[in-house]
């Protein structure tokens, strides 16, 4: 290992002192020799260190009076203790202190290699950790997620409000809308986001299977399990999990999961030991639950557990205005992936994504710009490049000829729309129940958008 570290070291021996700074020099080291535990203040307050090196007992105070500055004013910063008079008491001080090591005397140079060594690589790995934190609330943070819909914005803003609560949440919303990306960015903005964020998506697993998933096993508790097995709750140990699909859970694993969000305990399959884990919960479903409570398939008591504070997720036929926004943003990353040139997506393609009902949200349109790519021969995805029942959505509404011209990114959102909502009217007959259906959202929605755009006004002098 050839890592060099900024090295305070306190120490009352002259003697001592001297040669502990010659011999961290020779190694390479940056040294700061303090006699004192005032020369060590000053030391730490005007310098950033990577580690103390201090004698236990000084001429003015001892190290444990340091370790207790040193955690009030730089928590990060490791400290050794050094003694010629080590005790079990010391040692266990030591430790409940805050102190990395604790070294008795007489040192040995290979032991003190070894120490600086351990304390550089655990700070090592301590900055890649928050490295890859940032970049994870970069890609997966609630500021990862774009939008100019209202009801997406408020979304947003009440995940980013929730993030930094316990309460268990439940999202709601069709398949593809996004739920998972906002769980995970819920988890990413909240105090627990150097836990883990563990997925599980109870509709792809058998009853028995996802019950051993969810709440582990014990060994011989079911012909196969040889061993014993920790489920996802204790892997998700002082993080957030996820469930997806939760409707899909039978009225048994419900009952389980009604104890767990009630009380943080849990059993593990054939076993009988009680579990507390420490755990935020986040569901999530694409069906009605009240209306699954109401036909018997869903637990009363669950639900009005885990609907205190339901989030819906709209499904993107409703906020078309983000189709431009989330299409360039999956054709940078797809491009990038992919190694293709593409860089934007023609009118007359943008236009025909602008006209699809998007059955499968989100989820779909970042497939269909992936393909879009892989199949484009230039720079741009075309509207060949585009699937065939995307091609037969824009074919339903007549289209004037699309202009040439490279529009503004406000102007390119509302002006397609517009002309978009002014031709269903037209082939509707002016019926906005009609016209609604056509451009599959519902009639609400319709009029919020034609008053936005200032339709409202023009309809009716028509």
């Amino acid at each position: 290992m050839n890592m060099k570290a900024r090295i305070l070291i306190l120490e009352d021996d002259e003697i001592v002192l001297h040669s502990f700074v010659e011999f961290l020099k020779n190694d390479g080291h940056q040294v700061f020799p303090a006699a004192s535990m005032r020369q060590a203040y000053e030391i730490i307050e005007a310098n950033v260190l990577d580690l103390v090196l201090a004698d236990v007992y000084l001429g003015d105070g001892t190290a444990f009076q340091l370790l207790e500055y040193v955690k009030k004013i730089r928590p990060r910063l490791d400290v050794v203790l050094l003694t010629g008079y080590g005790t079990i008491e010391d040692a266990m001080r030591a430790v409940k202190s805050g102190a990395s090591h604790y070294i008795t005397k007489p040192l040995v140079d290979s032991e003190i290699r070894l120490v600086i060594e351990q304390t550089l690589r655990r700070k090592e790995l301590a900055e890649e950790t928050d490295a890859l934190r940032v970049a994870a609330q970069e890609e997966f943070g609630l500021g990862s997620i774009v939008s100019k819909d209202p009801e997406m914005v408020k979304v947003v803003r009440m995940a980013r409000t929730m993030a930094g609560t316990r309460t268990t949440l439940l999202l709601t919303g069709e398949s593809g809308t996004g739920k998972t990306m906002l769980a995970r960015a819920i988890h990413f903005n909240s105090p627990r986001s150097a836990g883990p964020f563990v997925e599980v998506a109870c509709g792809a697993l058998t009853e028995s299977l996802l019950e051993s998933e969810l709440f582990g096993h014990e060994a011989g508790s079911f012909t196969g399990a040889i061993q014993l097995k920790k489920g996802k709750f204790e892997a998700a140990e002082g993080g957030t999990i996820f469930l997806d699909e939760v409707a899909t859970a039978s009225p048994g694993l419900q009952i389980k999961l009604l104890r767990l969000i009630q009380d943080g305990s849990l059993e593990r399959v054939g076993g009988t030991r009680t579990i507390q884990v420490d755990v935020r919960v986040i569901l999530a479903t694409n069906v009605d639950l009240a209306r699954e409570v109401a036909e018997g398939r869903f637990r009363e008591d669950l639900y009005y557990r885990i609907n205190v504070v339901p989030i819906h997720v709209p499904p993107l036929r409703e906020r078309k205005t983000d189709i431009p926004m989330l299409a360039q943003r999956f054709l940078e990353k797809c491009a990038a992936e992919l190694g293709k040139p593409v860089a934007r997506i023609a009118p007359r393609a943008m236009e025909a994504l602008l006209a699809h009902s998007w059955p499968g949200n989100v989820r779909e349109l970042e497939n269909t710009i992936e393909r879009g790519i892989v199949l484009a021969h230039g720079d741009a995805i075309d509207f060949a490049d585009l699937p065939i029942e995307i091609a037969r959505s824009s074919a339903r509404i007549v289209h004037a000829p699309a202009t040439k011209a490279v529009l503004p990114l406000k102007e390119a959102l509302a002006g397609p729309e517009r002309e978009i909502i002014l031709r269903a009217l037209e082939y509707a007959g002016g019926n906005r129940d009609a016209a609604a259906k056509l451009l599959g959202i519902n009639r609400s929605t319709l009029f919020y958008k034609m008053r936005r755009l200032r339709l409202v006004r023009a309809m009716a002098r028509s």
